[in-house]
C-alpha cells in the first residue's frame, strides 16, 4: 500500500476514473462544532492519498471538482456523516454516491452489526486495526499509525461493494439501495440545518 500525504488540496494531475474510495477524519462528530481534518481517497490503482487541511483553511478546487464531477462514483462507509462534513467545510456535496453501510443495512439483516471493521472481517476476512480511531486529527505531526489507520477506512471499499452489490442483487433490494442514496444528500443537509437527531419520517 502506498500512502501519499497532501497539504490543503489534492494536485491537479491526479485522476481517479470511474470510482474512488473517500473517507474523512475529524476533530469530533458535531458537525457545527468540529473541523474537518483530512480527507481520504483511493482509486482501483490501490494508490491512497491523505489530502490533509489547516484550521479555516478550505480551498481545495481540485478536491472539490473531483467530488463533484458526476462521471466518479463516489464510495463511502456511513456517506451520511462524510457527506456532512465535506460539505460543511468544502461548501460541495459529493455525487453520485455508494455507502457500503446502507448497503449492509439493507442486506446483512441477520446481523446488528454494520461497522467497517465488521464488514471488512465478515466479507473479505481481513481484521482491521482501528486503536487509532479517537485520536487527534488536528495535530500538526500524524503519526504512522494514524496514517495507516486514515488509509486502511479506504483501502477495502471498493472489494467490499462489489460484494455487497452481489448481495443486493442476490436479495432484489438494489433498486431499494439506490433511492436510499440518492436521498443521502438531503440527509446530510438535514443534519446541518439542526435535524441530526430528529427522524422527520417518525410518528412522533
Amino acid at each position: 500500500m502506498t500512502i501519499t500525504l497532501h497539504h490543503g488540496d489534492l494536485p491537479s494531475d491526479i485522476t481517479f476514473p470511474q470510482s474512488v474510495a473517500v473517507d474523512t477524519e475529524t476533530m469530533g462528530l458535531n458537525h457545527a462544532r468540529d473541523r474537518l481534518c483530512m480527507v481520504q481517497l483511493r482509486g482501483l490503482n490501490g494508490e491512497v492519498h491523505l489530502v490533509r487541511f489547516a484550521p479555516h483553511e478550505f480551498d481545495a478546487p481540485n478536491l472539490t471538482r473531483l467530488l463533484s464531477d458526476e462521471t466518479v462514483v463516489k464510495i463511502f462507509h456511513f456517506a451520511r456523516f462524510d457527506l456532512a462534513a465535506i460539505k460543511n467545510a468544502l461548501d460541495v456535496l459529493p455525487y453520485p454516491i455508494y455507502c457500503t453501510k446502507i448497503a449492509s443495512n439493507l442486506v446483512r439483516t441477520y446481523s446488528d452489526r454494520h461497522g467497517l471493521k465488521d464488514l471488512v472481517r465478515e466479507l473479505l476476512g481481513i481484521d482491521l486495526n482501528k486503536t487509532a480511531q479517537s485520536s487527534d486529527w488536528g495535530n500538526d505531526s500524524l503519526s504512522q499509525e494514524q496514517l495507516e489507520y486514515a488509509a486502511q477506512d479506504v483501502l477495502h471499499l471498493h472489494a467490499l461493494r462489489d460484494k455487497l452489490d452481489a448481495m443486493l442483487l442476490r436479495e432484489g433490494r438494489m433498486g431499494l439501495f439506490q433511492a436510499c442514496v440518492e436521498f443521502l444528500p438531503v440527509r446530510a443537509m438535514l443534519d446541518l440545518a439542526g435535524w441530526e437527531g430528529k427522524d422527520i419520517f417518525a410518528h412522533h
